[in-house]
């Protein structure tokens, strides 16, 4: 065995296992709260999808881990796939991690709490939060191991799963109290099950929606293996014949971004939060666009962009809510309709109004080569009056270096979770949630994540 290549896996694992939430810097944790009361809030709301209701009706197990925004329990591992299929299933939920660290990573700690059966210890509301943030680092880590995202999602791998998975087996293992060489074997198990292709992207297949569901219960399955002695490969990155990096990464990959500045730069602080329901390399341009739009009525719009933005989002004939939330030209024409880019932009009877179509014959995008894949997008109106103004969004909102603040986080979740568990349990869950550190057993947090009695019955199915 290389040397090199097993110091870099042991590193990772010694650091999931010997850490402490005391080492977190205040912003870390408060940063990381954030998040998971932003993840709680999509989660809830996407329980009424189509995608998490038929993730209910195949995983069909009892247990003790809660099914959010529902009154049924399941066993801990499909808890964390329907759980993490609901996070997703809005296109609201953070990104800017593996990408889309927060739906992975939560749904796998919170229902490892279940994993650990009713005799065991409490895990406290900072050992909780703890996990998390390793989830968010372990899986970036990897992320950037294999490249960065343009590199590797551009290859066709969605990197919410080939790369969420590990980062919900770092997050299942620190709550399940691994050592260092447990935390190893369950690392080496994620990595082989990580997948997850992009093959959904030009159809509209509700096939995303499912990938963090897969990598939470895949990584918290390979903890569960790890706990119970199962060995895994221990010099998994870097392997020349099956390693994840060389198969995952043949051409980008860096493997010393796995431990550079490990405990030091905590990739949690990169993180966005969304405010508009649709895919993230969207956000800059409807940040623009809203803004242009103040100016008066908008007659035409070209969008310059890259063109690694425009194949993943330049569809103009979405057919169904998911494609519709990867569409750059239907979000556009959307958001000048309603004036808006939230969910109800982009349910059906959104997408079937006239003046959205209209709207979108309106839009031309036109990609620019010089452009880097993730640079953001120029957009440039023309008003009714023939005058024209353009205008870049470098920086969107939601972003760590343009946040949302309290009161916009709080209005998101609000607007998420009142419906589903009733305005009384949302305020107690947003309160549990921000002060998570003075919680002695974090199961706290999901007994308040039941839905309404009744709710079952009569709910609403979003498509």
């Amino acid at each position: 065995m290389n040397m090199r290549e097993r110091v870099l896996s042991e590193q990772l694992a010694n650091f999931i296992a010997d850490s402490s939430f005391d080492d977190l810097p205040h912003e870390v944790a408060g940063k990381a709260k954030r998040h998971l009361l932003d993840t709680l809030g999509a989660a809830l709301a996407g329980a009424r999808t189509a995608p998490a209701r038929a993730a209910r009706s195949v995983m069909d197990s009892t247990g003790d881990a809660i099914v959010w925004g529902t009154s049924r329990r399941a066993n801990a591992r499909d808890a964390a796939f329907i759980n993490g299929i609901a996070a997703h299933a809005l296109e609201l939920d953070d990104s800017g991690g593996c990408d889309h660290s927060g739906a992975v990573v939560v749904p796998a700690a919170l229902s490892t709490l279940a994993a650990l059966g009713r005799v065991e210890r409490p895990v406290s509301g900072r050992e909780l939060l703890h996990a998390i943030v390793l989830g968010y680092d372990i899986a970036r880590r990897v992320l950037e191991a294999c490249g960065g995202y343009s590199a590797h999602n551009g290859r066709g791998w969605h990197s919410t799963m080939t790369c969420g998975v590990i980062g919900a087996a770092a997050a299942s293992a620190r709550v399940l109290g691994l050592d260092a060489r447990g935390t190893g074997a369950a690392l080496g198990h994620a990595a082989s099950f990580a997948g997850g292709l992009w093959g959904f992207i030009h159809d509209g297949s509700q096939t995303k929606r499912l990938h963090p569901g897969r990598a939470a219960e895949g990584g918290l399955t390979a903890a569960l293996l790890a706990a119970q002695g199962v060995s895994g490969a221990t010099h998994v990155f870097e392997d020349v014949w099956g390693g994840f990096l060389r198969t995952f990464a043949a051409d980008s990959a860096c493997a010393d971004a796995l431990v550079a500045e490990l405990g030091a730069n905590w990739k949690i602080m990169r993180c966005s939060i969304k405010p508009h329901a649709c895919c993230r390399s969207i956000h800059s341009a409807l940040d623009a666009l809203i803004e242009l739009a103040r100016g008066g009525p908008v007659a035409h719009v070209r969008v310059t962009l890259s063109e690694f933005v425009h194949g993943m989002c330049g569809d103009r004939k979405p057919v169904n809510l998911a494609s519709a939330q990867m569409s750059m030209p239907y979000a556009l024409a959307a958001a000048l309709v309603f004036g808006h880019a939230g969910i109800e932009a982009f349910v059906e009877r959104a997408r079937i109004d006239a003046r959205v179509t209209s709207m979108m014959q309106r839009i031309v995008l036109e990609p620019d080569a010089l452009l880097a894949d993730l640079d953001e997008p120029e957009v440039t109106v023309t008003y009714a009056d023939g005058t024209t103004r353009s205008l870049q969004a470098t920086i969107p909102l939601g972003d760590p270096r343009r946040p949302l603040d309290d009161a916009q986080l709080l209005a998101k979740y609000r607007s998420l979770a009142d419906d589903v568990i009733g305005s009384d349990a949302a305020t107690a869950l947003a309160h549990a949630v921000l002060n998570v550190e003075e919680c002695a057993d974090a199961k706290a947090l999901e007994r308040l994540l039941v839905g309404r009695d009744g709710w079952n019955a009569s709910e609403i199915c979003v498509t």
